[in-house]
């Protein structure tokens, strides 16, 4: 089962995924891929993470993979990947062909996986190079983990809607 959980910042999605995939792995403990890249330093991220830490306490393993998502999956099991959208960010520099192909690594993977991603692309188009790759990225890979996943789900205000 791929299910897909979509929308903007603090709309509650993050919340939501996990409670899914902890219902999804019954008796058995979920992982938890976090995405973030620490190395920036950067420290009201570390209080998003740390509040994202207690609020999952320990009802997960937790795995940190920034770039090579696929090499975390074991078959069998099941994973939460938060979020999509950082791992967008540190695969920037990676061509479309090679994001495609990690997705696809992801779909093959016979495992529980549910992907949070953010709703970026609501807003003007930015006027610097740099962000319209990754709102535009963000569009496509989108559209590509709806396509691949079993359930979308749009969350706004802490409700979530299913899309698929």
């Amino acid at each position: 089962m791929k299910t897909l959980y979509y929308g903007g910042q603090k709309s509650g999605k993050s919340l939501l995924a996990e409670q899914h995939t902890v219902a999804l792995a019954g008796v058995k403990k979920p992982y938890y891929i976090a995405t973030y890249d620490n190395s920036y330093k950067d420290v009201e991220m570390a209080k998003r993470i740390q509040t994202h830490r207690l609020q999952r306490e320990e009802r997960f393993f937790t795995i940190e993979e920034t770039h090579f998502l696929s090499s975390a999956i074991k078959e069998g099991e099941t994973y939460l990947i938060d979020c999509m959208s950082m791992w967008l960010f540190n695969t920037l520099a990676w061509n479309e062909k090679a994001l495609f192909d990690e997705l696809e690594m992801l779909q093959s993977k016979q495992a529980n996986i549910v992907f949070v991603l953010n709703n970026v692309n609501s807003g003007v188009i930015p006027l610097e190079a740099m962000s319209r790759k990754y709102v535009d990225r963000s569009g496509i890979i989108g559209q590509q983990l709806a396509m691949l996943c079993d359930e979308v789900y749009e969350v706004k205000l802490g409700l979530k809607m299913r899309l698929k």
